[in-house]
């Protein structure tokens, strides 16, 4: 794991070693190991390095023959690729997956991409071929930035790095902000700000360095082609045996391994299987707020520990703590991006980073495998509609009412979404009620001023939606609700993860994400996947040998709450008003005053309206106010 800058002058000077270093100095924390340097004339790179593998001769960059690569991450299978390089006549000095992604890349041109299982981003520099390779992993577990300058082309793990040059303007996004307001992250290849764009996880860039056009390259994406020819045991069977094999792979380390467990079924899942194969004993990290049963999760945690014999290590994050860590987070996200779970994130991965150098988490599991509560919600109207009207959207009943109703317990903490879901417009098409589900604006959009509010475009926001929820491979609803959520809302979910763990100079792996799994998965019948409505009903069917019954059997999902309702009217509400309400916020022309004073002291429980207009300041003070104009 680790962080790197590349820059390429357009006009063929030298790239400056002094520049170089000091944008990736923005980034030092990604990798405080060791740090390596190439340049050949107008391209360098500088790679900063956190030693998981080969801890002695993996320093990067890496070069061979006439190709030259950084990468930040891990290549699980490197070890089997690198016996079939060897077969073919390649010859290794390292035993690091770097050095087999530039053989694969001399084996096989750009598209060995495709062969690779991994979390990863990567520069390759092919000198012979006069072109500059950008990819990044099939989910976006790792970040990839590129900026486009009329003299420079610019590329790095983190937004930071980039502004640290002084080509690149620091203008923020109008349509990004909107887009956050609704979903909580930005679509597609934008970000916060206006010229700067990040490579879109399952795809890489071409540059040309001669004309410097970049040709945009969609190497995977999953496939819902249903198979129908496969039993419910044989999926059951096939997915038990692929998470076995996953973890096996990403306990690959040459540095201690823990994992972070909440005691919900994905973490419970990684921690027991690891614990079997982790020589040693594990621990797992885990945290609570003090502030009830609503926010502690550790009754679970610890039954699964006691259950696998891993050491559970407590963390308890404070309101103080909150006040002094919010400005910076900021900074270490670059961007606004998804709830208020950032914040005791970064304090588990603060404490595990003290253990240990590499942790295993359950990320991905409810974009995989259907875990939000909005699919149920959502079947619920689809099954009150076929019965009422006796149709059937989807050309079979995947859910039907009678089947649904033994899970419509999992809703007893979602009234107020339902509420909300059906005060208008029931049964209208699929696209525009997952649109409602998932659109957070609502609340918010009274708390603009009335120049943002004329501003705004829902119906923009709402086709760019639609582009990817009507994926015409996706022919149930289900279906089309997983895909947008895995393309979506997984990598601002990912986006986090990595922020909280490099900041601490820890690994953060998702054994759930390998795209062996996603395949699968994508590929069974959905009444299969979501049967009666039951979350995550396959992976329960999957694992229901390993994990103990009340872990199996949960119906009250939290996902780290944070107590932000509770604070924001104590003690945190000077925080709060001191920020939202202050003279800069006020002359910024984004917020009604009235309206933010009312959402501090009335913002529900769980609620993440509160949180997003936060971020935006917060984002407005750290990266905008009293920016240098670019150039200077």
């Amino acid at each position: 794991m680790c962080g790197f800058v590349g820059l390429v002058n357009k006009d063929a000077t030298p790239v400056d070693p002094a520049l170089l270093a000091r944008m990736a100095g923005t980034i030092a924390h990604r990798g405080p190991d060791e740090e390596g340097t190439y340049f050949d004339g107008p391209v360098g790179f500088h790679h900063k390095r956190l030693s998981i593998i080969d801890l002695k001769t993996g320093r990067q960059p890496m070069t061979s023959g006439p190709v030259t690569a950084v990468l930040n991450g891990e290549i699980y299978n490197y070890r089997e690729l690198r016996e079939t390089l060897k077969k073919a006549g390649h010859e290794f000095v390292t035993t690091s997956d770097t050095e087999v992604l530039v053989h694969m890349y001399l084996q096989y041109g750009p598209d060995f991409v495709k062969r690779l299982n991994g979390m990863f981003a990567f520069l390759i520099h092919d000198r012979a071929n006069r072109r500059l390779m950008a990819a990044r992993d099939h989910f976006g577990i790792k970040p990839l930035y590129y900026h486009q300058g009329r003299r420079s082309l610019k590329v790095a793990s983190e937004i930071k790095a980039l502004l640290a040059h002084p080509e690149t303007p620091v203008e923020p996004h109008p349509d990004s902000i909107q887009e956050y307001l609704v979903f909580q992250y930005v679509l597609n290849s934008e970000t916060f700000f206006k010229d700067i764009r990040k490579v879109c996880p399952g795809h890489y860039l071409l540059f040309d360095l001669g004309t410097f056009k970049a040709r945009d390259v969609k190497y995977w994406e999953p496939n819902f082609a249903v198979d129908t020819s496969h039993s419910e045991e044989y999926f059951a069977e096939r997915l038990k045996a692929l998470l076995e094999d996953t973890i096996a792979l990403q306990l690959r380390s040459d540095v201690p391994v823990g994992t972070t467990l909440s005691g919900g079924l994905d973490s419970s899942i990684v921690t027991t299987l690891a614990s079997r194969r982790y020589e040693g004993t594990l621990q797992a990290f885990t945290g609570a707020f003090a502030e009830g049963p609503d926010f502690d999760e550790r009754r679970y945690a610890g039954l699964v520990a006691q259950v696998c014999g891993a050491e559970l290590v407590e963390v308890l994050p404070t309101a103080a703590e909150f006040v002094d860590l919010l400005p910076k987070l900021t900074r270490i996200m670059d961007e606004p991006m998804a709830g208020p779970g950032l914040f005791p994130q970064y304090i588990v991965a603060r404490r595990a980073a003290q253990s240990v150098k590499v942790v295993l988490g359950g990320q991905g599991g409810d974009e995989i495998f259907g875990g939000y509560t909005r699919y149920v919600i959502a079947y619920l109207e689809q099954a009150l509609k076929g019965a009422i009207l006796e149709t059937n959207d989807e050309g079979e009943h995947i859910v039907s009412l009678r089947s649904i109703l033994p899970n419509l317990p999992a809703l007893r903490r979602y009234t107020p979404m339902l509420e909300r879901f059906w005060e208008k417009d029931l049964f209208e098409p699929m696209d525009l009620r997952y649109f409602r589900l998932i659109d957070r604006s609502g609340g918010c959009r009274n708390c603009l001023t009335p120049e943002f509010q004329a501003s705004f475009s829902r119906d923009r926001i709402l086709s760019r939606f639609r582009e990817i929820f009507n994926h015409p491979d996706t022919l149930s609803y289900y279906n089309k609700m997983i895909h947008f959520d895995l393309s979506a809302n997984l990598p601002a979910l990912l986006h986090v993860e990595d922020r909280v763990s490099m900041a601490n100079s820890l690994e953060s792996r998702v054994p759930l994400l390998d795209r062996r799994i996603v395949d699968l998965v994508a590929s069974m019948p959905p009444r299969m996947k979501f049967k009666g409505a039951e979350m995550k009903y396959i992976l329960k069917r999957a694992v229901r040998d390993i994990l103990p019954s009340p872990i199996l059997e949960r119906k009250d999902k939290m996902g780290f709450p944070v107590p932000l309702h509770l604070w924001a009217r104590k003690e945190l509400r000077p925080f709060f008003r001191d920020i939202l309400l202050s003279e800069r916020s006020r002359t910024r022309g984004l917020f009604d005053p009235a309206c933010m004073e009312k959402l501090i002291d009335e913002e529900r429980a769980f609620g993440r309206k509160l949180w997003g207009l936060l971020n935006i300041e917060l984002w407005f003070r750290e990266f905008i106010d009293n920016r240098p104009p670019a150039g200077a």
